[in-house]
């Protein structure tokens, strides 16, 4: 416990030092700009299946739990406007989300190689930006399939409560619920970890970059859950900054992401370098032993 104590409070002090936090500032704001697009390019295409409006509807109720209050106002808006059925925009959303997805991803990259301490030229101009391409859709489907645990998880919720028997359904209930946020955490560690292995030239074991995963998410959930407690009971970003309020709440929080998965990086690149020097002390030749 006191060595993984130790680890973590050299990742943090290593990450101030490799500007982590103006690092998570660019990634925020690309982030940003991908996911209003995005979201509106789910919701446009569940509106053309059948039950699509429950499906909207549930898809709002998933993201409740994760964003801001003042986000889901912004998101249902989104959901409720005519527009969601324009070809064009689909189309325009979808390739806006693409290259703000692209811009996240780099700015990842370059929190991931300042903290494996890797040159600057290890990937060539083209090189990094077309891994930084493929890396949008290695996180974009692990969190569409958690989306959809989670829709259709509330489907079969309340399929649970109908169909449970009376004395066993708060049991029933409760460990449905532990099994959905087991899902999001098992989801959330898959997709930093797939960064962490795909994000860097310096490619390591899944089992290697899972301490940071796992630290990221720890770190992340509970620093969520607080900000919207602080978001919905102190602070009031809409008497600062008008209507524009909870496009800044949705940044604040993207920027708590970002800075979450940066520092599991950090603590992934302290480990790397520790492997390194037990290594080169366990290849170090051994001195001679002095003669008698």
């Amino acid at each position: 416990m006191t060595k993984t104590l130790a680890h973590l409070r050299k990742a943090l002090w290593l990450a101030l030092d490799h500007d982590v936090l103006n690092t998570a500032k660019a990634a925020a704001y690309s982030g940003m700009l991908m996911l209003f697009p995005a979201l509106v390019v789910l919701t446009a295409l569940l509106a053309q299946v059948p039950e699509g409006t429950t499906l909207v509807g549930e898809i709002r109720a998933a993201f409740e739990q994760i964003l801001p209050d003042d986000s889901m106002s912004l998101l249902q808006s989104l959901m409720q406007t005519r527009r969601l059925h324009s070809v064009q925009l689909i189309f325009s959303a979808g390739g806006l989300s693409v290259f703000a997805g692209l811009g996240l991803m780099l700015s990842m990259m370059e929190g991931f190689r300042r903290a494996y301490r890797l040159p600057r030229d290890d990937w060539g101009f083209w090189q990094r930006r077309l891994r930084a391409l493929l890396l949008v859709p290695i996180v974009l489907v692990p969190l569409a399939l958690a989306t959809l645990v989670l829709v259709f998880g509330r489907q079969f919720e309340l399929w649970l409560i109908d169909n449970a028997v009376h004395q066993m359904r708060h049991v029933v209930l409760i460990a449905w619920r532990m099994a959905r946020w087991a899902v999001a955490l098992l989801t959330s560690i898959a997709v930093l970890g797939a960064l962490y292995h795909f994000g860097t030239r310096h490619k390591e074991h899944w089992s290697q970059v899972a301490p940071g995963a796992v630290a990221a998410t720890l770190a992340w959930f509970p620093a969520t859950l607080a900000f919207g407690w602080y978001v919905t009971r102190i602070a009031d970003y809409s008497m600062f900054y008008g209507s524009f309020g909870a496009g800044i709440a949705t940044l604040v929080w993207l920027y708590i992401t970002s800075f979450s998965a940066l520092l599991g990086a950090e603590l992934n690149g302290v480990l790397f370098r520790e492997r390194q020097e037990l290594n080169s002390a366990l290849e170090a030749p051994e001195p001679d032993s002095p003669g008698l």
